[in-house]
């Protein structure tokens, strides 16, 4: 008998807890929804304070309690360049640290010299018209694992979808949310100084054995076969699916050959996305009637560390 109560026992402490951790899964966020969108930033303009890594996305965790160790009430981000499943771990590029200032707010000096004395580089990023964006609760480290495995395989469905040209890839920790962020405008303008640096250099022997000289020393590559990749409001980056010879991008240029920026296909339009509704910010994203006449149409993806695990 007293085996029994005690199989009893057992089997009612292993069912309490299964349910235990089944209610902690869904607390993360196990069964939230993942609604992916096209419109207006969830940030304005920042200043961040960042440390640039390149390796595995799974080793940026010690990144992170870098930053939130020196001042722990800023919002955390993370800019990711390359898709981690095609390019080598060890070539994976990311820029992480904290948000200094948003919008028309200057950060501090003391702030600034503060993170600084920590070997942190202080960088601006522009706020984009148009952006893809989702959102995930954050509320236990769980969370951040769940999102790895949730919210990126749906923003690469909906960019592979729509044939965007969406780069590269945000994530802003702000109280219980985690907002993933795709700049479909000024992509170059997201890209930290190591980034631009690494391409320049990379691109160098290319661009001297492929540059073709004439009789007269006269480089013969066209202005035409150049492509910018920091675009405006009003232009969108040809995909390097175009065919199109991409040796002359200027300093803004950043794409690696499997970066985020490679993933969209060219030929989509804003007209083609529903930008209707209110953006994070509370703005009304852009409609199509809402389009400025004569304006240009756009011709034309990591895994989330789960801070520290990919």
């Amino acid at each position: 008998m007293s085996d029994l109560l005690l199989l009893e026992l057992i089997g009612g402490l292993t069912l309490l807890l299964l349910l235990t951790l089944l209610a902690f899964a869904r607390y993360s966020g196990l069964l939230a929804g993942v609604a992916v969108s096209a419109g207006s930033p969830p940030i304005r303009n920042v200043t961040v304070a960042y440390k640039f890594h390149m390796g595995p996305y799974s080793e940026t965790g010690r990144l992170f309690t870098e930053s939130c160790s020196v001042c722990p009430r800023l919002r955390s981000i993370a800019v990711y360049y390359d898709n981690p499943h095609m390019v080598p771990p060890e070539k994976c590029r990311c820029a992480v640290g904290s948000i200094l200032s948003e919008g028309e707010e200057t950060p501090s000096s003391e702030l600034i010299q503060l993170y600084q004395k920590f070997g942190f580089k202080v960088f601006s990023f522009p706020a984009p018209s148009h952006v893809v964006t989702a959102t995930f609760p954050y509320t236990t480290a769980l969370s951040i694992w769940l999102a790895t495995r949730r919210v990126h395989p749906a923003l690469d469905a909906y960019i592979k979808e729509r044939k965007l040209c969406a780069h590269p890839r945000l994530e802003i920790y702000q109280q219980d949310e985690i907002y993933f962020m795709c700049p479909l405008a000024r992509q170059g303008d997201f890209y930290v100084p190591e980034v631009k640096e690494a391409e320049r250099k990379s691109r160098g022997p290319a661009e001297a054995s492929d540059t073709q000289m004439d009789g007269t020393g006269a480089d013969t590559l066209s202005d035409t076969s150049s492509v910018s990749l920091e675009v405006g409001p009003g232009s969108r980056e040809t995909s390097a699916a175009t065919g199109v010879n991409s040796r002359g991008w200027d300093d803004s240029d950043t794409r690696s050959e499997h970066s985020y920026s490679e993933s969209g296909a060219s030929g989509s339009s804003f007209e083609e996305l529903d930008l209707e509704g209110e953006g994070p910010l509370g703005e009304p994203r852009l409609s199509p009637e809402a389009e400025p006449l004569g304006a240009p149409k756009w011709p034309r993806e990591l895994s989330t560390p789960e801070k520290g695990e990919e």
